[in-house]
């Protein structure tokens, strides 16, 4: 039995509950209303894969600090040690440790009225990978897997979604969800290069692709024969590890004159951030770079010393050099954690879990530079004015890149949208 579901009212949510409700009245009458509805989401499909249009998340595992970052509060209980300077933009102030991207935060918009009241390690990343926590009976794909299943170009050599994450705790494989293994992502957690995608010393590629073609014609007449999803899985992502054996000079930083290594810099980070620039170039509309360990709840000042220092090199960067290349416009750099870092300063030296009032920021494709969207308190403590959860983040992040936030995906018969009901962009950060 379907639950009863509120719709907010909108044009868009009405839509999709009339559609709903029609496709249960057309498979009872024998007949299809779908047909007008189905050409015209492709159509807006192919739109947008012509638009080439990308997306890189800087994820900081563990959770950074506001205070520390794009929400300082200096002279406060809570403050912290730390100053606050100013911007390119007048009246937005960030944190001294972040002296580049103040330069140029007319690029880039801040949202600091975060309130995602989870702060758990494991829950809180499910939430802000997925807009919501996990349901029985359904898994939800992650932003990224969303994100990539709407740009990528069809018969792409280059692969959909690369996930660079070398960490020694706090590994998260994004997860397609009910999307299927065909959307999974390349995670690369062990070095920065796939692994076993070389051929064998004695093996050639005529002998290869000659196996290649007996292994293809005997899954696709198991195919037809048995109809299974996962043999449908499989074939898609043996196609991609081909695709990414063509293109495994994506991952040689070597091949970038050393000028532009040192540039972005030599350690993980820094070179996550090249090769996703390469694979952006390429034409991957989907990286994640992770950065651990933002768990700061001993010596959080020093430890943001680092961190902070280097993400403000990283995404400078990243920043100039897209723009360099004529890519910024057509590429969203958007940062992200699982939460922040409390207000108040424990015995340690270090800030906590809060979830309560926190930051992220966003920067490129569909994206206001200069914005500056939501207030919190004296001391950081609570939201004082645009509240907004983990729904608004995807609907914003899909609306930059011109995802269409209410679309639904089917699990079964039911009706899934990209982004919880309710769920609107923040308009005043996009342009």
């Amino acid at each position: 039995m379907l639950r009863r579901q509120s719709c907010c009212g909108t044009p868009a949510h009405e839509f999709h509950r009339r559609q709903f409700l029609q496709g249960g009245l057309a498979t009872a009458l024998g007949v299809s209303f779908g047909g007008l509805h189905a050409a015209y989401n492709v159509a807006w499909a192919d739109e947008l894969r012509k638009q080439n249009k990308r997306v890189l998340m800087l994820w900081l595992a563990g959770g950074a600090s506001q205070l520390e970052t794009f929400d300082p509060k200096p002279g406060r209980p809570t403050g912290g040690p730390f100053k606050a300077i100013s911007t390119a933009v007048p009246g937005v102030e960030i944190c001294e440790l972040m002296p580049k991207l103040a330069k140029r935060l007319d690029r880039l918009a801040i949202v600091r009225s975060l309130d995602t009241k989870i702060a758990d390690h494991g829950t809180a990343s499910n939430l802000m990978d997925a807009g919501r926590t996990p349901e029985p009976g359904i898994a939800y794909p992650d932003l990224g897997t969303v994100i990539s299943k709407e740009l990528a170009q069809k018969d792409s050599k280059v692969p959909d979604y690369v996930s660079l994450y070398l960490a020694t705790e706090g590994h998260r494989k994004p997860s397609p969800g009910f999307l299927g293994g065909g959307y999974s992502a390349m995670h690369l957690s062990q070095s920065m290069r796939p692994e076993n995608i070389d051929l064998p010393a004695d093996y050639t590629s005529a002998q290869h692709q000659e196996r290649e073609d007996l292994r293809r014609l005997l899954s696709e007449r198991f195919e037809r024969e048995r109809g299974a999803a996962k043999v449908k899985g499989y074939n898609s992502t043996y196609a991609r590890v081909r695709g990414l054996m063509a293109c495994d000079s994506l991952f040689d930083l070597d091949q970038e004159p050393q000028e532009v290594r040192d540039r972005y810099g030599k350690t993980d980070f820094c070179q996550h951030a090249l090769i996703a620039r390469r694979l952006i170039e390429a034409g991957v509309p989907m990286v994640k770079v992770a950065r651990a360990w933002w768990d700061s709840h001993a010596d959080n000042f020093e430890s943001h010393r680092e961190l902070a220092t280097e993400l403000d090199h990283v995404y400078s960067t990243l920043l100039d050099d897209l723009a360099e290349r004529g890519l910024l416009e057509s590429t969203l750099i958007f940062t992200l954690s699982e939460f922040g870092r409390t207000p108040q300063i424990n015995k340690d030296c270090g800030r906590d879990h809060f979830a309560s009032a926190w930051s992220f920021s966003l920067a490129g494709c569909g994206v206001k530079g200069g914005a500056c969207y939501g207030k919190t308190d004296a001391n950081g403590v609570a939201v004082l004015d645009g509240k907004a959860g983990a729904g608004e983040v995807l609907a914003t992040v899909y609306k930059a890149v011109g995802i269409d936030p209410t679309k639904h995906y089917y699990v079964g018969a039911r009706p899934v949208p990209l982004a919880p009901e309710k769920s609107e962009p923040i308009g005043a950060v996009l342009a």
